[in-house]
């Protein structure tokens, strides 16, 4: 059951529960448990309710809570897997929907919705609300059908309306609210709620090893050098959002993309290897404090070795800081004694000599992470409190909280085995295969201490009860590359597959701990006291974490890396459970790059709030944004029909306006902005399927939408070539549209990749082959999709309208306009390409060599072979065209009657 509402979360819901709204809490205040409260009060057969903007995971866990309080009126999810037909049914029986934008936006238009019974719609993650999006269009929509619903509007990004000009009152405009609710987590309600019932935390600032600060700061000044040579490049980029500080940030990538990707095509490979440099340092950066000594010098050697990074990069590898970050990485994983040093002062002989034994003299040193020991010595006095406390209550549960899946594998194997067999592991299985010396270090290192290394490990209380277990439920396990590949393009470096070949081997050796847990992502490590260790990111369950703290119900949390939005989490946890304790060891390298990342995004949530606040105390919101009267400009449409011609004998309007235009649009372009903006400027939509085309603008105009990416993936498979065919076969007047992203250069290509000669990989040389087959098509560029809109206007501006049923209707044997059949006689072309042995690619030929079907008949086999390149292929139609059919008795008889 969920625990009933604090004081301040009461307060958030009767407040939006009043007046529709914008809230916008602090991250990890909880806005899923105040939408669990709005759905548990509308799930009712009286109300109907739409929820947008949720994913899948999110849907089930809301359901799944509802079912568990009780709740018989459970929310519904409307997909494409329900007939269209049952879909009003559906809507009558009220209650609240899951309903994908697409659906939804299609039900509306076409009516199939009962707009008038609508009680009202909740937006999830309203901070992604913009004008163009789908959930915009369904709200516009709803708005001008239903003036008396309700709309509230969830978000704890607060951060994400601190950019762009008056962002929050545009959001709020689309959502047609004049509310704005604002709850940082310094509102004195949220504190006195949360200070009355703090959890104990105990802070442990850890000290970052010698070698350890040294490769930070060698990573940070070469941070700074990239920086300031991509300013020198590029003189227009703010300095102030390129600072080394929000370098460490996770928004930076997104801000460096927000400003190079309009002119990316200009910019020189400089600045694009400096980008691609900055991305594999903050990897680095990241890797530092949360991996151990080897796999950060796995990733480091990695780097050195791959030809390609070595010849593109931008020349860090080559600055004095880079070789210091190099020295001090190897320092901490093995050394070379001084003594075998000097010997390679001597002449050339003696240094070949020396070298081989140098190499095999290696020490190995295997630094371990200051995080380890400071994790065994928590879990110690957890171990010993439980001990001592024991005759009260039961042993108190623990949750270790990591970042990701791989470093809580590495957590669990440190746990059962300790860090001396973890560190060995991980060198015999990534440098000592790698590097032969390494190897015979290994080997000497292990000889000189009789094997006890490993044994070493397995001594004490705690690893002896160890059970090991991976997620019985499936969990997905991660490579490097899959858990890297956003923050940077490096290949899989490391030996996360050992960590998960290690675990497969535990689990054949030992005995399953089975949790009874209802998350996806989760590793048991010990049955008493039950310690479970969860990622903080990356489960395929956004509410994973959630489930586990409330299933587990911990007395100890172990906070491995920090995380604001879960720190607030624990906070509302405790306060919901003021008379149980709950401990909290705030593990953090003090002085590091990580404290700052963390200190940086606090600082950042609360100025966005503090902006925010200050935009509420100014911002000017017309009594009629609510759109509940027909005042609200927004929801106006420009109604005169685009074939008006312009009257100036017309006085004063009194003319009624008349039938707003029409346009055709397929069913699968409702995932695109268009039919929203065509919409808004005042054209019908008629959704459809369309065999041919994605948009009617008129009976003779036919247009197929492409972006980019879909233009060069249909160039290359040939797709687009088949539907310029049905088009110009079809249509007078067929139109292929290329639409650019308007945050990406409306250009194709650079200036550079243009070639003089016709290539047959070049897009420019597909298109122009196109154009020259296809002489009546048009192509027409547009920069993005509000250009799309204006032009679509322009095409239609004193042309007759489109009719639905008859677009509909246009299919592979439907009649050709009459120019197509002056060029070509698409009938016996089509019955050629049903023919065995011919196809597209060979029909052209076969054209050449016969001047009609009846021509066709009198060739040879030889001959049909030397047109289709293929004997098999002739001699299958030859036998197709001369052998005769044997037809049953009965049918013949039939045949004569």
């Amino acid at each position: 059951m969920a625990a009933p509402l604090l004081e301040f979360e009461t307060e958030m819901f009767l407040s939006l529960f009043e007046s529709d709204g914008l809230l916008v809490a602090a991250e990890g205040l909880g806005i899923d448990r105040l939408l669990l409260q709005f759905m548990r009060v509308y799930s009712e057969e009286g109300s109907l309710v739409l929820l947008l903007n949720t994913s899948t995971p999110e849907q089930e866990y809301f359901t799944e809570q509802l079912r568990v309080e009780g709740v018989s009126h459970l929310p519904r999810t409307v997909t494409s897997d329900v007939q269209s037909a049952e879909r009003y049914n559906v809507y009558s029986e009220g209650g609240v929907l899951f309903v994908t934008s697409r659906i939804l936006v299609v039900d509306f238009l076409t009516d199939r919705i009962p707009a008038h019974l609508i009680s009202g719609i909740l937006v999830y993650r309203a901070h992604k609300i913009i004008e163009s999006c789908q959930e915009a269009f369904i709200l516009r929509l709803f708005r001008q059908k239903n003036k008396t619903g309700f709309i509230k509007a969830f978000t704890d990004k607060a951060t994400a309306f601190s950019s762009g000009f008056c962002q929050v009152e545009r959001v709020m405009r689309n959502l047609f609210v004049k509310k704005l609710y604002l709850w940082p987590r310094f509102q004195a309600s949220v504190n006195a709620a949360l200070d009355r019932h703090k959890p104990e935390v105990v802070e442990l600032h850890v000290s970052l090893t010698p070698a350890m600060k040294a490769i930070q700061s060698s990573i940070l000044d070469i941070m700074g050098a990239c920086l300031k040579e991509l300013k020198r490049y590029n003189p227009s980029l703010e300095a102030e959002d390129l600072s080394l500080e929000n370098t460490l940030g996770n928004a930076f990538e997104k801000t460096i993309r927000h400003y190079l990707d309009p002119l990316w095509h200009q910019l020189g490979a400089k600045t694009k290897a400096l980008v691609q440099d900055l991305k594999v340092l903050r990897v680095l950066l990241l890797y530092l404090t949360q991996y151990d000594c080897v796999t950060f010098l796995n990733l480091l050697e990695s780097l050195r070795c791959s030809q390609k990074s070595f010849g593109s990069n931008s020349g860090w590898l080559f600055l004095d800081s880079s070789t210091s970050m190099f020295v001090n990485a190897r320092s901490r994983v093995y050394r070379i004694p001084d003594s075998k040093k000097k010997l390679r002062l001597g002449g050339e002989t003696e240094k070949q000599k020396s070298s081989s034994a140098s190499e095999v003299q290696r020490e190995l040193v295997l630094e371990k992470s200051p995080k380890w020991e400071v994790l065994t010595e928590v879990l110690k006095e957890i171990e010993e409190e439980n001990r001592s406390s024991q005759h009260g209550s039961g042993a108190g549960r623990v949750l270790i909280c990591a970042s990701d899946d791989r470093t809580c594998a590495q957590l669990q194997q440190l746990i059962k085995h300790g860090s001396d067999w973890l560190l060995n592991r991980l060198y015999a299985r990534t440098v000592a295969k790698r590097d032969p010396a390494a190897a015979a270090a290994y080997d000497l290192d292990s000889h000189r201490k009789g094997g006890g290394r490993l044994k070493k490990g397995t001594k004490g209380k705690e690893p002896a009860k160890t059970k090991s277990t991976k997620a019985s439920k499936g969990r997905p396990s991660l490579t490097l590359t899959q858990m890297m590949g956003k923050e940077s393009g490096a290949a899989g470096m490391g030996s996360s597959e050992d960590e998960d070949g290690q675990m497969e081997e535990d689990e054949g050796e030992e005995e399953q701990l089975k949790l009874n847990l209802s998350s996806d992502a989760y590793y048991g490590v010990l049955k008493e006291p039950l310690t479970v260790i969860h990622p903080l990111k990356g489960c395929t369950d956004p509410h994973s974490l959630t489930r586990v703290l409330h299933e587990v119900e911990p007395s100890f949390v172990v906070l491995y890396d920090a995380e604001v939005s879960f720190v607030r989490q624990l906070e509302i946890y405790k306060a919901n459970r003021p008379g149980k304790p709950l401990r909290v060891y705030f593990l953090i390298y003090g002085g590091s790059t990580e404290e700052q990342k963390y200190l940086t995004a606090l600082s950042k949530e609360k100025k966005a709030f503090e902006h925010l606040i200050r935009e509420k105390a100014t911002m000017v919101i017309p009594e009629e944004r609510e759109g509940r009267e027909d005042t609200n400009l927004d929801l106006a449409r420009n109604l005169e029909p685009a074939n008006a011609t312009t009257n100036t004998r017309r006085a004063g309007g009194q003319e009624p306006p008349g039938e707003p235009s029409r346009v055709v649009v397929d069913m699968r372009e409702f995932r695109s902005e268009l039919p929203a903006l065509l919409h808004r400027r005042g054209l019908d939509i008629e959704p459809v399927t369309l065999e041919v085309g994605d948009y009617i603008l008129t009976p003779d105009t036919c247009v197929e939408r492409k972006s980019v990416s879909d233009l060069i993936g249909s160039l290359q498979s040939g797709r687009l070539y088949a539907q310029c065919l049905s088009m110009t076969r079809y249509y007078r007047k067929p139109v292929l549209l290329i639409e650019f992203d308007p945050a990406k250069p409306f250009s194709l290509m650079a200036r550079s990749d243009f070639r003089s000669e016709i290539s047959s990989n070049d897009i420019s040389s597909k298109l122009t082959l196109l154009t020259l087959h296809f002489p009546r098509l048009r192509i027409l560029w547009c920069p993005s999709p509000h250009a799309t809109a204006e032009l679509f206007l322009d095409l239609k501006r004193g042309r007759p309208e489109p009719d639905a049923s008859a677009a509909q209707a246009v299919t592979a044997e439907s009649d050709v306009v009459g120019e197509s059949a002056a060029l070509y006689n698409p009938g016996p072309y089509d019955f050629l390409m049903k023919m065995p042995g011919v196809n597209a690619k060979n029909y052209r030929a076969l054209i050449k060599s016969a001047d009609s079907l009846a021509d066709l008949a009198t060739l040879s086999q030889e001959r049909l072979a030397e047109s289709l390149g293929n004997a098999g292929n002739a001699k299958a139609l030859y036998e197709f065209l001369h052998n005769e059919a044997e037809v049953p008795a009965n049918l013949q008889k039939a045949k004569h009657t």
